[in-house]
């Protein structure tokens, strides 16, 4: 989705500047505080589809992944990631039994720290390599670029696009 409007949420995360993957992540950031303040945040809509409470808690744990891949590739050469298995840490961390209230305070602690570590990227370092266990290579960049796609996508997914993202 990094190249295209991604077809589902109709994010075009290839047309993300630089400079507004921090914005980006702020405003995601706050769209989550309202989606886990709702009504039914704890109900799925279907037996397969994740609550607004699980989607608001792996959105909480983008925020910290990437934050921490981001000090690596700035860090590191072409450091490769630990793998991170999203099901089985939404199945170990009870997403459908967090506090919503604690989990939007948690999204915005650690998303203004993912905010913050993209505001600290300086201009030589945003084409910094890292690599996923599957091979894929990101730059910072690309990865800023991918990491707000994931945060905008699930507030879409809980029926709370983000005000101009499409």
């Amino acid at each position: 989705m990094l190249e295209t409007r991604c077809p589902e949420c109709g994010f075009d995360a290839g047309s993300v500047e630089r400079s507004q993957i921090a914005v980006l992540t702020r405003s995601a950031v706050e769209a989550w505080r309202h989606a886990l303040a709702g009504p039914d945040v704890q109900s799925r809509p279907a037996p397969d589809v994740w609550s607004a409470l699980e989607y608001g808690s792996h959105c909480r744990d983008v925020c910290r992944i990437f934050r921490l891949r981001v000090a690596l590739m700035l860090e590191q050469d072409n450091p490769v990631f630990a793998n991170w298995d999203q099901d089985a840490t939404a199945l170990q961390e009870r997403y459908w039994a967090g506090d919503p209230a604690a989990v939007a305070d948690e999204i915005a602690v650690d998303g203004e720290s993912a905010a913050v570590a993209f505001d600290s990227v300086t201009d030589g370092q945003w084409s910094r390599k890292g690599r996923r266990s599957n091979g894929s290579v990101f730059t910072v960049e690309s990865l800023g670029r991918y990491f707000v796609h994931d945060l905008v996508h699930h507030l879409n997914d809980v029926g709370r696009p983000l005000a101009g993202s499409a």
